[in-house]
């Protein structure tokens, strides 16, 4: 066999087999429900931090102008980063030491 009768071959059982694919595909019967609309769990049984953060996300452009919104964010952002809770004081200038807030020269404290 030469190298045309062997390309005209294949090609003609391509297009065999995308005929018989699309024919099987035309046949298929639909089913409308599926992978229309993915379930969702109710809001109830997540996390408040997630049903939160699901609302700023529907919000668009305002989210990061709502306070609410950066508050959930920098939490989302400590929990996945493994960081220790914020204290809720802040700190007052005299908590700092002295040695912390003297310049440093060359690197050196």
């Amino acid at each position: 066999m030469d190298g045309k009768t062997l390309a005209r071959i294949g090609a003609i059982v391509f297009v065999v087999l995308a005929i018989v694919a699309a024919v099987i595909d035309v046949n298929r019967p639909d089913n409308p429900q599926v992978g229309l609309a993915m379930p969702r769990r109710p809001v109830i049984e997540r996390d408040p931090l997630d049903a939160e953060l699901a609302r700023c996300s529907g919000l668009g452009e305002a989210g990061p102008r709502d306070p609410s919104c950066l508050k959930v964010w920098a939490e989302n952002r400590r929990r996945f980063l493994g960081q220790p809770a914020a204290s809720t004081q802040s700190p007052t200038p005299g908590d700092t030491p002295a040695s912390a807030l003297a310049p440093t020269v060359n690197g050196d404290r």
